[in-house]
């Protein structure tokens, strides 16, 4: 059966407003990683990296948003700080610039893991009843998936 978010249970709620929090630090993080390797990158594919990682950084921000305001719709309280995001994220930060390819393959890897987060958060959501967020959820890990592929290809 389909559910609003105002017809959840206050338990169903909770899950889901939990799920979609480790959606937004995940994606949050890896917003931010996309953003220091489009600033520190260097090397003979300088061009096409620096665009390719600005492409993340600028859609992972925008979805971000739309993880957080879904998180609100729910009836939660949406993660604020970029310190309670890097808590709860798996992706982690880089603190040096590594190198090119190695920039490729964590930006991968995160991608990856904010799939599959996102994927979970989806399942979760439907086995509640909740369409909108599973749609959301779906749209998201589709969209990390594609930027996963992208980034792999550089590697192959």
């Amino acid at each position: 059966m389909t559910q609003t978010a105002q017809s959840l249970s206050t338990d169903a709620q909770t899950q889901i407003c939990d799920a979609l929090n480790q959606c937004v630090a995940e994606t949050a993080v890896t917003t931010m990683l996309a953003q220091n390797f489009h600033w520190n990158v260097t090397g003979m594919a300088f061009g096409p990296l620096h665009d390719l990682f600005q492409k993340i950084y600028e859609d992972h921000f925008e979805g971000q948003d739309d993880l957080a305001e879904r998180v609100r719709a729910v009836g939660g309280h949406a993660e604020g700080t970029l310190a309670g995001m890097v808590k709860r994220s798996k992706v982690t930060e880089v603190e040096d610039a590594p190198a090119d390819k190695e920039m490729i393959r964590i930006l991968k890897e995160a991608q990856e893991t904010v799939a599959g987060t996102l994927a979970g958060a989806g399942e979760l959501a439907a086995s509640h009843g909740d369409t909108l967020t599973e749609d959301l959820c779906i749209e998201r890990g589709r969209i990390h998936e594609k930027f996963a592929w992208i980034l792999r290809s550089h590697l192959e």
